[in-house]
C-alpha cells in the first residue's frame, strides 16, 4: 500500500491553500468498524456500522476487505447474486478482483483500479480472485462502497465503468506532505474519471508522517473520512483517530486530517478514504441486496429476482450458480 503513487510528488498540481475566510469542518463523531464476513467468507471492516444513515446520505455501506494475506488456496470471493436501487464502487489497494454481471459488464482490477457498477433497475454479478490468485494466495485489500441512487434513477439501465489506476487524478497538499488521489468527483477543480448519478466526491489520501492536509470540500456535501491504515489526528480540534475508524464532519469549507509522526510495521503513512456527497434526502428501505424508497419496491425487486427479471447468469458460468 499504497497502489499508485508518482516518484516526485512536487511535480503534481497542488491544491491550493484555504481562504482565510474557510471554515474548517468540526468533527461529529468517531466510530470504530467491527468485523464482519462477506461473501464466501473473507474478512471486512464495516466502516459505516453504529452511524446514522442520514449522515451518511447518499452513502450507504462500506466495507474495508482486508487487509489480509492469503495462503494458497485460500482466497475468497462473492457467489452471483442481485442488486437494485444504488451503486457499487469496488475500490482495490492490493490484490486482483474479477467481476462479471448478467449486462455483460466484466474486467479485472488490480491495485489502484476501481469497478464502478450501477446495479439500477437490476442486475445480476459475481465477484471473484482469479483462479492463478486462488492457487498462489497473496495479499489482498480493497474497499467497496455503497452509493445510494435518487428515485428518479433507481430504475436507470444498469452499467459498468473499469477505471484503471492511471486514470486517476493526482494532487499534491501544498507542502508535498500529501498524495491524493480523485476517484470520483470534484476536489478544488480537479475532476475525477468516475461518473456518478448522485454528486459525490471519493478520494484515497497518503499523508506523510508528521505532515497535515487541509483539504477543500464542497459545501453541499457532506464529508467522511475512514482509516486504512496508520494513525493521525482530524479536524481542527486534532481528535485522535487510528486505522478501522470513521470520522464524520460537520458543516464547513474544509477537512483537515493529519498523521502521526509514529510509525508502525505495516505503513510509515496514514491511509484514509476522504469521501463525500450531496444528501438525497428521500426515504430509504434496504433489504439485503435491494435499496430501494418502500418497503414494497423491495418486495417487488425480491419478486422481480426470483421471477428472473433482474438478468440471468451468462452460460459460461451458470455452474457457479
Amino acid at each position: 500500500m499504497p497502489a499508485v503513487t508518482v516518484e516526485n510528488i512536487l511535480a503534481l498540481p497542488r491544491l491550493d491553500e484555504p481562504a482565510e475566510s474557510a471554515v474548517d469542518r468540526p468533527v461529529k463523531s468517531i466510530t470504530t468498524a467491527p468485523v464482519g464476513y462477506e461473501g464466501e467468507g473473507f474478512p471486512v471492516h464495516r466502516a459505516f456500522a453504529g452511524i446514522d444513515l442520514s449522515a451518511l446520505d447518499p452513502f450507504i455501506h462500506m466495507d474495508q476487505m482486508g487487509e489480509v494475506n492469503y495462503a494458497p488456496g485460500e482466497p475468497k470471493g462473492t457467489p452471483w447474486h442481485p442488486h437494485r436501487g444504488f451503486e457499487t464502487v469496488t475500490y482495490m489497494i492490493d490484490g486482483i478482483m474479477e467481476h462479471q454481471d448478467s449486462n455483460g459488464g466484466g474486467g479485472v482490477i488490480g491495485g489502484g483500479d476501481t469497478q464502478w457498477m450501477t446495479a439500477g433497475g437490476g442486475i445480476l454479478h459475481i465477484e471473484t480472485p482469479p483462479e492463478h490468485l486462488v492457487l498462489s494466495g497473496g495479499l489482498f485489500h480493497g474497499v467497496q462502497l455503497w452509493v445510494n441512487l435518487p428515485r428518479d434513477n433507481k430504475m436507470a439501465s444498469p452499467r459498468y465503468q473499469d477505471i484503471t489506476g492511471n486514470k486517476v487524478a493526482l494532487l499534491s497538499s501544498p507542502d508535498g506532505g500529501a498524495l491524493v488521489r480523485v476517484i470520483a468527483g470534484d476536489i478544488a477543480g480537479h475532476a475525477g474519471p468516475g461518473s456518478t448519478y448522485t454528486p459525490i466526491a471519493l478520494s484515497h489520501t497518503t499523508i506523510a508522517p508528521g505532515a497535515s492536509l487541509t483539504l477543500p470540500w464542497n459545501p453541499e456535501f457532506n464529508a467522511i473520512a475512514y482509516v486504512l491504515a496508520g494513525e493521525g489526528t482530524v479536524g481542527a480540534e486534532r481528535r485522535p483517530i487510528r486505522v478501522g475508524q470513521t470520522a464524520v464532519f460537520g458543516r464547513g469549507d474544509s477537512i483537515t486530517v493529519a498523521a502521526s509522526d509514529r510509525k508502525d510495521s505495516r505503513t510509515e503513512s496514514l491511509e484514509v478514504f476522504i469521501l463525500g456527497g450531496k444528501p438525497i434526502r428521500e426515504p430509504i428501505a434496504m433489504a439485503g441486496p435491494f435499496v430501494m424508497n418502500t418497503k414494497s419496491e423491495v418486495m417487488q425487486a425480491f419478486e422481480d429476482f426470483q421471477a428472473g427479471r433482474l438478468g440471468s447468469i451468462p452460460a459460461a458460468h451458470e455452474k457457479l450458480s
